[in-house]
Order: structure tokens, then C-alpha cells, then sequence
């Protein structure tokens, strides 16, 4: 296999692999079928070029860290200069996430999976997936979030990110999974009518009273 044939086979099978997570779940999601609407013979395909389901899940994941990464940096260095400013540290997180659903079919398909793996209870991740998940440069912004949420214990504090975290990437996979259907369902509102409603009950979140 030359290297040219190897990369168009590995390109062929994280889009197979970035619907099929998508709609099915990253777990549940059957690699033959990946490989089969792929367009490839050989049933091993993932195996061969990702070593398992998990690196096949990282490959997807790596489709957009570079954007990721590059646009959260650049909303966090806004959030910077206004350091008291809890919005602008989590719109770092929201926005580019939100343009990310927008911007193609693989970038809808990335937020829904991602919201999933948020879901997922398991206490251990794969290494190749955490570093995929790394590469987008979200932990980044998560402690600024922290250092700017009210002063309360170490365990609330986490308890309240974490579910902020799933409410936010939920939010704006339902909206994606919305806009990607070819029937309308009910109407979804403008970006950046989504965006600022989403921050303002996110901050809410994040401040609410402690008693």
C-alpha cells in the first residue's frame, strides 16, 4: 500500500467513523459497518490503520484540535483582559463549539460525540482519546473558569463544572443534531441569540447561591 493509498484509506474511515459515532455512539457504533461504508474490503481496516476503536475515535476527534484549539486560545486571550469577567472565560468554551456545529457536517458530527463521551461515567479514558481531547486546548479555559467562579468548597466547585460541562456541550449538540435533520423540527434560534442565552444561564450555573 503506497502512502497516498494509506491516507485517502484512513481518511475514508474516520468520515465512515464520524457519522457512525454520531448517530450510534462511540461504543455501540459497529466497525464492519464503518469499514463497509468506507468502501473497504479488508475487515480489519480500522485495526490495521488505527490499532483499535478507541484510536479510531481519537483520528476523529483530531479532525478539528487545530481549530479548536487556535480559536478557544484566541477567545481566552480576550478573556484575560477582562479577568473578573466569568462570560468571557466560558464563551472560550461555547462559541468556538458552537461555530465548530455549524461550520460543515463533520464538525456537527464532532459535538455530538463529544457531548456523548462527556456523558459517559466511565472514570478512565482512553490514553489516545484524552489526548486528543487535550489537543483542543479546553482544560486551558476550565481552570480559568474555575479561578473566576465565586468562592465556595473544592468539591462543589467540581460538582458544578462537571454539569455545566454537560448542560453546554448538550445544548449545542441537540441544536446541531436540530439543524442537521432534513425535516424541520421546532424552530432553533439565531447563533448569536443561542450563544448569549447559553453563557447566560451558564454563568447562572456556575454562581448560583450556595444555600
Amino acid at each position: 500500500m503506497s502512502p497516498d493509498s494509506g491516507a485517502e484509506t484512513r481518511r475514508l474511515l474516520v468520515e465512515a467513523a464520524s457519522h457512525a459515532f454520531a448517530e450510534h455512539g462511540t461504543t455501540n457504533a459497529s466497525l464492519l459497518d464503518i469499514t463497509r461504508q468506507a468502501g473497504q474490503r479488508n475487515r480489519g481496516a480500522v485495526h490495521y490503520h488505527f490499532g483499535s476503536r478507541d484510536g479510531l475515535v481519537a483520528a476523529v476527534l483530531d479532525q478539528h484540535a487545530t481549530y479548536l484549539g487556535e480559536r478557544e486560545r484566541a477567545l481566552l486571550g480576550r478573556a484575560r483582559e477582562r479577568p473578573d469577567d466569568l462570560t468571557a472565560a466560558v464563551e472560550a468554551i461555547a462559541r468556538p463549539m458552537t461555530e465548530l456545529s455549524e461550520a460543515s457536517t463533520s464538525g456537527r458530527h464532532y459535538v455530538m460525540i463529544l457531548a456523548e463521551l462527556v456523558a459517559d461515567e466511565r472514570t478512565e479514558i482512553n490514553p489516545d482519546v484524552r489526548g486528543a481531547l487535550e489537543r483542543t486546548g479546553g482544560y486551558e479555559v476550565f481552570d480559568e473558569i474555575r479561578a473566576r467562579m465565586p468562592d465556595m468548597p473544592e468539591d462543589l466547585l467540581e460538582e458544578r463544572i462537571l454539569l455545566m460541562t454537560g448542560f453546554l456541550l448538550r445544548a449545542i449538540s441537540d441544536r446541531a443534531r436540530a439543524l442537521g435533520k432534513s425535516e424541520p423540527g421546532r424552530p432553533q434560534l439565531p447563533t448569536e441569540h443561542f450563544v448569549a442565552n447559553l453563557l447566560r444561564m451558564v454563568v447562572a450555573m456556575l454562581s448560583a447561591p450556595q444555600e
